[in-house]
C-alpha cells in the first residue's frame, strides 16, 4: 500500500521486538519492514530499507541508539527516530532531543503508546511518553526564554539555525558540508556570518555558544 508508514525496530531483546511488531501491525497504516538486534545491524538495515521511522532502543550492543542516529545523520538518510528506553531521567531525554529525535517512549508503556506515537511522528509532530511531558514543556519554555534573552537569534535564517544545531552536535565544518551537500568554504562563510549576527568573537566562540545553549537551539 502506498500510504503505509514503513518502520524499523531495533532492540536486542527478541521478545520486545515481537511484541512491538504485533501491536504496530495491528494498525493497517503501519508496516514493520525490518528488525535489528544491535546498533550496527540497525544502521545497515536502515540504509537498505529506508523506512520512514526507526524505533531504536537506547541500550544496544555494538552501537547504542544515540550512535545509530548520529551515523544515519552522517549518511544523510532522511528518517524520523523514536527512542524506546527504560530510562526516564531528564538528562538522557534532553540528549535524545538534542540529537534530533522525534519521539521518546518508555518501555513500560510502549505497547500502549507505540501506535499513537508513530502516527504522531509520521504527521510531523513530536511524541513523548505522558509521564515525561514535563521535560518537553520545560524544554519549550527554556527555548522561548532563550529566544527573548538573545534577540539576535531572530536575525538568523532557518539554514543558519540548522547549522547551529549541527555545530552543537559536534559536527565539523567538513561534516556539515557533506551532510548539507554544500562546499566546505560555504560552511566557513556561514559560520563567520552567524558569528557576526550574534556578536561572537574568537576562534571557538561559536562552538562554545552552541554547546552552552544546545537544548535551547
Amino acid at each position: 500500500m502506498g500510504d503505509e508508514i514503513r518502520i524499523l525496530i531495533a532492540d536486542d531483546h527478541p521478545i520486545v521486538r515481537h511484541g512491538l511488531r504485533q501491536v504496530i501491525e495491528s494498525d493497517p497504516k503501519l508496516k514493520v519492514v525490518a528488525e535489528a538486534d544491535d546498533g550496527s545491524a540497525a544502521v545497515a538495515r536502515i540504509d537498505q530499507w529506508r523506512p520512514e521511522i526507526a524505533v531504536l532502543d537506547i541500550d544496544m550492543p555494538k552501537l547504542d541508539g544515540f550512535e545509530v542516529l548520529r551515523q544515519i545523520q552522517s549518511r544523510r538518510i532522511a528518517i524520523d527516530v523514536v527512542f524506546l528506553t527504560i530510562h526516564g531521567k531528564e538528562d538522557l531525554f534532553q540528549a535524545a532531543m538534542d540529537l534530533g529525535a522525534k519521539g521518546y517512549i518508555l518501555k513500560e508503556s510502549a505497547l500502549v503508546e507505540i501506535v499513537s506515537g508513530l502516527k504522531a511522528v509520521s504527521a510531523g509532530k513530536y511524541y513523548v511518553s505522558p509521564s515525561l511531558m514535563t521535560y518537553l514543556l520545560r524544554r519549550k519554555r527554556d527555548a522561548a526564554a532563550f529566544e527573548q534573552s538573545e534577540p539576535a537569534l531572530s536575525r538568523l535564517t532557518s539554514a543558519e539555525r540548522t547549522m547551529l544545531r549541527m555545530i552543537a552536535n559536534d559536527r565539523s565544518s567538513k561534516e556539515i558540508a557533506n551532510e548539507l551537500c554544500i562546499h566546505y568554504r560555504t560552511v566557513e562563510n556561514r559560520r563567520t556570518l552567524i558569528c557576526q549576527k550574534l556578536g561572537l568573537h574568537g576562534s571557538n566562540a561559536l562552538l562554545k555558544f552552541t554547546l552552552q545553549h544546545r537544548s535551547e537551539l
